[in-house]
């Protein structure tokens, strides 16, 4: 991997880290402010794509439609993603998802497109899942100590642990359709990125239905937050695009995955979720295991 592309994926982690953190602090508000936050994403980075390249070499009929499905699956992404955050631990759910996202973008490679990765990147996803299961028995295990004792009850699976698997699934489909996007059709990253927060303000306006009323309230008492949400939300993605048509797909995903470890420490030390080295210790170990699978 270049310098430049280097530089892009670790400063879109940090924009990552940042804007999840963000959408943790609001995310029982779910639907309203991400409807809102698309509106500060497509008006803080509209006027931008004239002088990005405008649409790039891709065909309006290429870029309808991949801007059409990535706006679907990155819909689907935040809501499983808010709703993760609003039932499980922030460093649960952040960590599982960017965790099982590259290892499922592996597997889908192996059976559907025929790749064959080395035995490195095998070991990769194995690390993965033992650190996905040791973030959860962390919680799990504090969860437990804190509660009264129930007989004749079967323990249940942590909410955090499941909304962040589903939310690894999102990541691997949006991750593999928006990378033929930028690469095979040439979509430009700001236009393409513009034209999903453009989707997602359809389909989250859709969706919410007699939430509208919430709208105005919701604007007017988390408007910063809306303001730097809209502008790292993209920014995030957009970095990570541009190292996508600099650098291989297989190195780009899992070095963004630092920002596993950023989330976990503010986790750890702001929100006081518990056992903060062993914490830290597992989010280290998803970088240690994408780092496997980009060998």
């Amino acid at each position: 991997m270049s310098p430049i592309a280097l530089v892009l994926v670790l400063a879109a982690a940090v924009c990552h880290a940042a804007w999840n953190i963000l959408a943790h602090g609001v995310s029982r508000i779910g639907l309203p402010f991400l409807w809102l936050g698309a509106v500060a994403s497509s008006v803080l980075w509209l006027p931008l794509v004239p002088l990005t390249g405008g649409l790039g070499e891709a065909s309006w009929s290429h870029f309808a439609l991949a801007v059409a499905v990535s706006a679907v699956l990155h819909c689907a992404y935040m809501l499983v993603l808010q709703r993760g955050y609003a039932t499980g631990r922030l460093s649960t759910v952040y960590a599982t998802a960017r965790g099982t996202g590259p290892t499922i973008s592996v597997l889908v490679a192996v059976l559907v497109l025929g790749e064959r990765p080395s035995g490195w990147a095998l070991a990769g996803v194995a690390v993965i899942i033992g650190a996905v299961v040791a973030i959860g028995m962390l919680d799990r295990g504090r969860a437990a100590s804190t509660a009264m004792p129930q007989h004749g009850r079967r323990p249940r699976l942590d909410a955090g642990i499941v909304w962040g698997l589903v939310t690894g699934v999102a990541i691997a489909a949006y991750t593999i359709w928006d990378a033929q996007a930028v690469r095979d059709w040439s979509v430009t990253p700001v236009a393409f990125m513009v034209g999903c927060t453009l989707g997602e303000l359809v389909l989250f306006g859709a969706a919410l239905g007699r939430r509208w009323r919430e709208v105005g309230a919701v604007a007017r008492g988390h408007w910063p937050r809306l303001l730097l949400f809209g502008l790292l939300s993209p920014l995030s993605y957009i970095l990570v695009l541009v190292a996508m048509t600099m650098a291989p797909v297989a190195l780009v995903a899992p070095m963004r995955e630092v920002s596993v470890v950023l989330v976990s420490l503010f986790g750890a030390i702001a929100l006081r979720e518990g056992r903060a080295g062993w914490r830290v210790a597992a989010s280290v170990l998803v970088v240690a295991g994408v780092a496997l699978m980009a060998t």
